[in-house]
């Protein structure tokens, strides 16, 4: 009889673990659909708060899964493929139904190449690997990824929604040439902070949450113009990873920790 109660199992205790970050997951991708349907309606401040909060999730499913060792094959797939709805599809099609179907058919284009490099880069990040004596690499992705891609292309509606002043004039120029250039930089090979892994010292935590308390503060105050200054940091912040990325190449280590301060790794 004890044998016997031994080997009964309901479920693995691996299981729950997977199913919460999925979860999140799934939930970011419904939202990530459900912004489309707001600029069918033409509610564009709804589909950029629902692409944030899309966002939002996309961030915290990972870190969740690795926190509580969750991680699985699936839910790496699963991510991605989400990830091609959400950063992918949906801001092409508010974009789209916003200006860019001012152009006609080229204005279809140059969304069909935004949605197609995205699929790419995706597909190239989940068969990325770095090796253990290279592992400073994490810090930096291959080209823009997908969820900044995202908030790039929709900077003007952002910009627009924010109401500092309006741009008509220019606007489906600029739209199509940020649609071209963040292309590009997503397929590229060019260093981005990833912001994986982020290490502070350890009496700065406090400082460090007071920080994103005011941020997120901002953002539900002033929505659009914190979200479109969010945008033009993370533009000034390419150049810098990139040369960040050249000066670790010639270091090629990292500082040991135990000639540094005490740290937090917060991320």
């Amino acid at each position: 009889m004890i044998e016997n109660k031994k080997k009964f199992k309901i479920i693995s205790q691996r299981n729950p673990r997977i199913i919460l970050p999925n979860t999140l997951t799934i939930v970011g991708v419904c939202i990530g659909l459900s912004s489309i349907k707001f600029a069918l309606d033409q509610n564009y401040g709804l589909s950029i708060i629902a692409l944030l909060f899309s966002g939002i999730l996309d961030t915290l499913d990972g870190r969740i899964a690795r926190l509580i060792k969750g991680t699985s094959k699936v839910g790496k797939e699963l991510d991605s493929l989400t990830d091609v709805v959400s950063f992918g599809v949906a801001p092409a099609f508010i974009m789209y139904f916003w200006t860019m179907n001012e152009l006609g058919k080229l204005g279809w284009l140059i969304v069909l190449i935004y949605v197609v490099c995205t699929a790419l880069r995706l597909a190239r990040y989940n068969i990325t690997t770095h090796e253990e004596n290279a592992l400073w690499k994490e810090n930096f992705f291959e080209g823009v990824p997908s969820p900044a891609a995202a908030l790039l292309v929709m900077l003007p509606l952002v910009f627009y929604k924010a109401e500092i002043f309006f741009f008509d004039q220019y606007q489906i120029l600029i739209v199509s040439a940020l649609f071209i250039i963040t292309s590009f930089l997503m397929i590229s090979k060019f260093p981005t902070y990833s912001f994986k892994r982020i290490t502070i010292p350890r009496s700065s935590t406090i400082f460090l949450l007071l920080g994103i308390g005011l941020y997120f503060g901002l953002i539900f105050v002033y929505t659009f113009k914190a979200l479109f200054l969010t945008g033009i940091i993370y533009i000034l912040t390419i150049p810098i990873s990139y040369f960040h990325y050249k000066r670790k190449i010639k270091e090629n280590i990292l500082k040991p920790s135990e000639d540094i301060e005490e740290t937090e790794d917060i991320l």
